[in-house]
Order: structure tokens, then sequence, then C-alpha cells
């Protein structure tokens, strides 16, 4: 019987059954097992090969999503109307300040009378002197306003006199002044993107508190030219002299995260009828510490989210940004690496994520490629780190990759933001690498608002650049919950089966009593219980639709090339 027999037979409140009957007891499919085959289709640059009929009998919702899925993906606009809806856990790798569109950021600044400079294309606080325009002018004047946008973006950036590299991290100097009373407006643009994507969860890298932080160090001085301090009674004196300013510092912190998140829930119009998709998304914080300060205001500002972290469960981790390429992080790297060492080691619950590696050759000499990735697992103990770009370039390479599959260190990766800062795309990129040494990934935006761009879209550039399958797809989204920072254990006992208390339970349906009581405890748990029932209810969705013709017809592609896939612009 097809499954359109069945759902007509049995009705629409009988669709969890029918799950249950192609499942025969077990949970169908899982991505260490889908019928997709789990590592992927063959890449882009050969043809998928051919696959065995099979009777409607033997199809499953995830199955057919998965065969959808291969006709989809020559097709970008119906791939991207398919990912759109795709539930996606987590994007674990998203600075909060450059996730806003420009757009946005003009608007906050004129409804603060706030005034643009027409020559630096920068926003700039009022008064409105000396050649500066109110920024409610650039809406009126269309030719300042876009090349404003752009100015603030990568929109309609074309490489000649200043590199990508350049663009992308001047920006940021350009429009922060536009951001500094705008954290709620930030949070609910950022959630509400998000939930247009299916996403559950994110984490926002944000420097609360960071700049007070910093300031205690200022008595400490900046290491003389060609000191190198890192052993353990430096970092114990630093401790003791940073320690004691840090409560005020948390306190007002925390204040601060209160406010911006109640008016974050105004502005959504959180628990009204007319509430935005954005308040479904659960959010939490990496305290976001910049690098390329002196050393003892690096190890403040880490000492300080390490301590936020343990005073309030809404900032789960730290992370250190800023260019790695900066003269300073050269200098430091190194060092900074055993500073967040020695800070584990005193305060072993707290988690740690690293851009690591967000280079390439060119960028930087060839001996700055040889040990980040490396220092930031083995020296730092990262449990994620962000781009490791340069994982090729690193010395002994496979040990280190061999490393991270072991420890189960998870790479962020951001496609789009590695091509317009590095120049890195295609087979130039090491996901392929990664995912040939088994080390867990997930996609990520990172800058989503300056590269504009969102979630989706990294899901589409994956698969058409790389050929990825849907099983492929669905490990990254579970991937993303499976390492987020969220407190709790998993939902999955083991790859491809459900933890003991919820062995016999089927998401998208009610849980067990036994398996609630799991669900309760772990707030891990509870969104990676949620994102199995979305993805229940998607392929049940897709499977039904892709009977019915509400796919449209594949008719093939007209050319080999269009067959092969192609990246995204």
């Amino acid at each position: 019987m097809s499954m359109g027999a069945l759902r007509t037979r049995m009705g629409r409140t009988g669709a969890t059954r029918i799950r249950t009957i192609l499942a025969a007891g077990g949970l169908v499919l899982l991505a260490a097992c889908a019928a997709d085959g789990g590592r992927g289709d063959a890449p882009a640059s050969a043809p998928a090969p051919a696959e065995a009929p099979r009777t409607p009998e033997s199809l499953t919702p995830e199955s057919q999503t998965a065969a959808l899925f291969r006709q989809l993906r020559a097709d970008p606009v119906r791939l991207a109307m398919f990912l759109r809806r795709m539930p996606k856990g987590a994007d674990l790798h998203n600075h909060m300040s450059g996730g806003i569109y420009a757009e946005n950021m003009v608007d906050w600044a004129a409804a603060e009378s706030a005034c643009v400079d027409p020559k630096a294309l920068v926003l700039k606080p009022a008064p409105c002197t000396g050649g500066l325009v109110p920024a409610a002018d650039a809406r009126r004047d269309v030719g300042l306003y876009n090349r404003l946008i752009n100015a603030l973006s990568m929109r309609n950036f074309v490489a000649g006199t200043e590199s990508g590299h350049d663009h992308f991290f001047d920006s940021f100097a350009k429009f922060e002044p536009a951001l500094k009373a705008r954290v709620p407006e930030m949070l609910a643009e950022a959630a509400n993107r998000a939930a247009a994507s299916h996403v559950l969860y994110l984490e926002l890298m944000w420097s609360n508190g960071m700049s007070k932080a910093a300031a205690l160090a200022a008595p400490l001085g900046t290491p003389a030219p060609g000191t190198i301090p890192g052993d353990t009674a430096t970092f114990d004196a630093w401790r003791a002299r940073v320690e004691p300013g840090l409560p005020a510092i948390i306190a007002a912190a925390k204040a601060d995260t209160d406010a911006a998140e109640a008016r974050m829930r105004q502005i959504l119009r959180c628990g009204s009828a007319d509430a935005q998709p954005g308040c479904a998304v659960t959010i939490r914080y990496l305290a976001q510490v910049i690098r390329v300060l002196p050393a003892p205001q690096v190890f403040a500002q880490s000492l300080y989210g390490y301590a936020l972290t343990a005073a309030d469960p809404r900032f789960v981790g730290v992370n250190l940004v800023a260019p790695e390429d900066n003269p300073v992080t050269l200098k430091d790297y190194g060092l900074q690496m055993r500073l967040l060492g020695y800070l584990g080691r005193r305060m072993p619950a707290a988690n740690l994520s690293l851009h690591a590696g967000e280079l390439a050759l060119g960028l930087v000499p060839p001996e700055d490629l040889r040990d980040h990735i490396r220092l930031a697992v083995e020296v730092a103990g990262a449990k994620r780190i962000g781009h490791g770009v340069d994982i090729g370039q690193e010395t002994d390479a496979q040990r280190v990759l061999k490393t991270m599959a072991d420890r189960n260190v998870l790479v962020e990766i951001n496609l789009t933001s590695n091509d317009v800062i590095l120049g890195v795309t295609g087979r130039d990129h090491p996901i392929t690498t990664y995912r040939a040494f088994g080390v867990p990934l997930a996609l990520s935006t990172d800058d989503e608002g300056v590269s504009r761009i969102d979630l989706t879209h990294e899901y589409g550039r994956a698969a058409e650049t790389y050929g990825l399958d849907y099983a492929t797809l669905k490990t990254f989204s579970r991937d993303g919950l499976e390492h987020a920072f969220l407190p709790g254990a998993s939902l999955w006992g083991s790859p491809g089966r459900l933890v003991a208390s919820c062995a016999a339970d089927h998401p998208g349906t009610s849980p067990s009593a036994s398996c609630q009581t799991f669900l309760d405890q772990s707030q891990k748990a509870a969104l990676q219980w949620r994102l199995e029932a979305d993805f229940h209810d998607f392929e049940m969705a897709v499977a039904a639709e892709a009977e019915s013709g509400l796919w449209g017809q594949d008719h093939g592609p007209k050319t080999t090339a269009e067959s092969l896939g192609k990246s995204p612009n």
C-alpha cells in the first residue's frame, strides 16, 4: 500500500501511526544508517550512481524525502524552497553585531538622529556637523543609501583596490556606533531570521562587559617586546589582581542581559496571540573575548568570560574573536592558548570554542599556518573550533585531524565567510577532508548580516558545491545540537540510537513517562527531541507533497554541466 493510500485510509490523526508501521519498531534511518547512504552522494564532479528501484511498500517518509532531495539538488530554486523548510538544529557560530543587516542599522541610526559621513560612509553619533548628514536623509538619497549599504556589508563587493578581507573587517568600525544601544533589536532580528530558516538554537557571540574586564588589567601593564610571559606564576599573579573586580562586572552584565532579553520579548510580542516566530528560538551566549589587545587584557577578559559562564547559565561558553591574522594575534597566539588552558584546568566545567585556522596561504607567511588548530585543541582545550580552513597546512595534519575526531571536536563550517574573507571556496575548502577523517561538522553563518546570507543559504551552498545528500545535511543539523553548549545529557545513547529512557519512543508522538522525565532533566535532550519531531513532521509533509506532485515534475538537466551542480554566488 502506498503512503498516500495509507494516509487516506487512516486519516490525518493517524499520521503518526504510519511512522510506527514503517519503522517496524525502531527509529527509521537515522543519520548513521540513512537510506541515502550516510556519507553523501558522489562528488559534484561525477554523476550519482544508479539506485535500485524501490516498491511503494519499501519507502519511508525519510527515504522519499531523500529521493526528492536528489532531484532538487540540480535545481537551485526548488532546492532553496526545500532547505528553507528543513529543520536545522543550531547556528553555533554567529556574531551578534555581524549578524545584523545594514538596512536595519541605518534605520536605527535615523531613529536616534545619528549621522552619516557621506565620504567615509560611516555611521556616527549626533550632532551632524562638519559635513555629516542626518542618517534619515540617507533614506531619501538613493545613491548615498546604496553606497552606505555596500560599505556596511559585502553587498556588491568586487575585489580591486580593496580585498574582501579588508572590506569585511573594516565594515565593523563603520556600523558599530549604530548598535551600542540596540542589543534588544539585534536579538530580535537574529531570532526571527533563525526561525525563518527553522533553526531551533542560537549561540550568539557577545562582548557584554568585556571592556570593563579588560580595564581591570590596565595596572598590569604591557609585556615588554620580545618577552612572552606564560608560566603558571605569571597567570596566578594576573588572576589575583583581576579576580576581585569581577563580581561587580558580572552583576552588571546579568542586569544588562535581563533588560535586553525583556525588551527583545516585547519587540517579538512573545506570549501574545501575535507572537513572532523568533520567540520559539532558544538563545544562549558565548562570552566574546577581543584577542588583539595586550596579553594581560586578554587574560582578564578570558577569566571574566569563564566566571560569567559559571554565574549566569545564559552564557554557556567562551570564544576569542577578531582577525586571526592581526599582528598581535599572531605574536601572542601561543600565549593565548596557554592562558586558556590554565583557566580551563581551574574551571573544567567551562566550555571553549575558538576561532582557529581562519587563515590562508598568502594572507600570512607559511610558518603562521603550522599550529593554530593543534594549539587550540591540545593546549587551550577547545571543544569546538570555528573555520579550521588551514588544516592542510598544519604540521602533522593527519595526526591533528585524528585527534579532533578522537576527541569529538566539532568544526563550525562557515562557507560564505571563508569565501569572502579568505578567498577559499570549492575544492580548496577542507570540508571534504574533515568528513574523510570523521571530524563532526555543523554549518554556521559567522556574520550573516555582513555577508548577506542566512543558514538556509549555507545549507544550499554545501549541498550544491559538494554534492551532499539529505542524510549528510541531516547529520550536520543534528550535530549542531549534539555539540551545543547546553546543559544535560544527549538524547543519543550511541549513534543512531536513543537513550534507554526513550528507546521505545518515536519523535513526533508524545514521549513516554520515562522519556519525558529524561527530557525534563536535560535542556540539550529536550531540544534534540524537538528537532527529531520537526524532522518527522517535515518528512511526512514532503513525502505527501511529492506523491501529490506539489514539487513539480523533474525533467532532468538540459546539459551535462547543469547535472554537476554549481557553486552558488
